[in-house]
């Protein structure tokens, strides 16, 4: 599919965001191997989450489905039934890499399969880890698919990060409900990674601990069934914040999750200058959870270390895009990771930008921003959005700001993370 838009002008002043991705995900595994009933409101309904509720539903689990609602029939932690079939994850890492640690210490064969982006990206860095916890987990030179055989045993054992990865960790920790003795996973990079899983394995009962950089998760004998209210994802609210900053408009986003893990792009605006107000602070699902209200801002240039771009390693994307109109200079170091997203995001981002009239420079880890009001193309440009859902979501923020008509294509992969983006950005932005 692709997309033209035309911008015009107009705004709403409030409006909801889908629910978090990355909780979504976890919410669904740990339903699923849990004992009794889970019901989950407010779940994200996207490509990505629907494959992991197929995965399991090859595996046994009933998962029933209305509009954000699910409700999952746990069958406990060894209760999962071999699937005749690969499992297949379509384009979702996290599905992949946190089944990979699952899928370890069942009692039968499984593999573990995706579509062609997905097989571009590295699963060396999972199977390594597990297969030192005893598991028998091969990839196709350090790519998938995953090969997944039955393993007598697993065993615990104290793991130092060698990058920072939420979905390494967090298959390492899924593995660890099941090892002899305690797993610690050690973070040793700056910034900590999103700590969704260890949030949820303990309200699902699991006996898991944070002290400082090290997490600790001990065997289970079983895990409890929950009924969860899954908050807004910050990575998908993030989109708008520029547009209605930069707008001179306001809006508020109601029920965002804003995990300290993951509000590195909450901290990164407000640098740059960007105005916002969080209210109604609560908890949910055991994250924190709160409204975002957005206020005209004027944005300045700023340096992004790797501590701060490791918390907001999904959002760099709108930052990237967001800086094109900030005063001044931005440096951000430290995203090397993005290299090894569903596309190289270092590179789309630089090339596409540049399309619209950004002064923008990669880096082996980020890029230099020099911002400015974008130029004005010749002709409508026609954007590639490299089938990855958040360079299509900035890429069209960026365009809309600039004020400039453009034509992208592939934009139905934003269903991956944010089914109705587009629909919700003409409400919100310059229609």
């Amino acid at each position: 599919m692709n997309k033209n838009l035309t911008p015009k002008f107009g705004i709403q002043n409030e409006v909801n965001i889908p629910g978090d991705k990355s909780i979504t995900h976890r919410a669904i595994i740990l339903g699923a191997i849990a004992d009794g009933i889970t019901k989950i409101t407010g779940a994200l309904v996207s490509d990505d989450c629907l494959a992991t509720i197929n995965c399991f539903r090859q595996m046994g689990v009933e998962i029933t489905q209305n509009g954000d609602c699910l409700r999952i029939s746990g069958v406990g932690l060894r209760g999962l039934k071999k699937p005749a079939k690969p499992l297949y994850v379509g384009n979702s890492g996290t599905t992949m890499r946190l089944l990979a640690g699952l899928l370890a210490a069942q009692s039968f064969d499984a593999v573990l399969d995706g579509d062609e982006s997905i097989r571009r990206r590295p699963m060396g860095r999972v199977a390594q880890p597990l297969a030192a916890m005893g598991a028998a987990v091969s990839t196709k030179e350090g790519l998938a698919p995953i090969a997944v055989s039955p393993c007598p045993h697993l065993t615990g054992m104290d793991y130092k990060m060698p990058m920072p990865s939420a979905q390494v960790k967090s298959a390492i920790l899924l593995a660890g409900l099941y090892a002899n003795g305690a797993t610690r996973v050690i973070e040793q990079h700056a910034g900590l990674t999103r700590n969704h899983t260890e949030l949820m394995m303990a309200q699902f009962g699991a006996n898991v601990t944070t002290d400082k950089n090290i997490i600790t998760i001990h065997p289970a004998r079983r895990l409890a069934a929950q009924n969860l209210i899954i908050p807004a994802d910050i990575s998908s609210a993030a989109f708008f914040l520029p547009l209605v900053m930069l707008l001179g408009k306001k809006l508020t986003i109601k029920n965002v999750g804003i995990n300290p893990t993951r509000t590195g792009i909450l901290d990164a605006f407000a640098a740059m200058g960007g105005c916002f107000e969080i209210t109604n602070r609560r908890i949910s699902c055991g994250e924190p959870v709160g409204n975002i209200t957005i206020s005209h801002s004027k944005l300045k240039g700023i340096d992004v270390d790797a501590a701060l771009a490791a918390r907001m390693i999904d959002e760099i994307p709108i930052f990237a895009a967001a800086a094109c109109f900030a005063e001044g200079t931005t440096t951000i170091r430290g995203a090397g990771e993005l290299r090894f997203k569903e596309t190289d995001r270092l590179a789309a981002l630089t090339a596409e930008l540049g399309k619209l009239g950004a002064d923008i420079t990669p880096t082996d880890d980020g890029f230099v921003i020099q911002g400015s009001k974008l130029g004005q193309p010749k002709q409508t440009p026609v954007l590639r959005g490299y089938g990855d859902h958040r360079i299509v979501m900035a890429l069209a923020i960026a365009a809309t700001l600039a004020g400039i008509p453009f034509e992208i294509d592939d934009a139905s992969c934003v269903k991956t993370s944010f089914p109705d983006f587009f629909e919700t950005l003409d409400c919100i932005s310059p229609l």
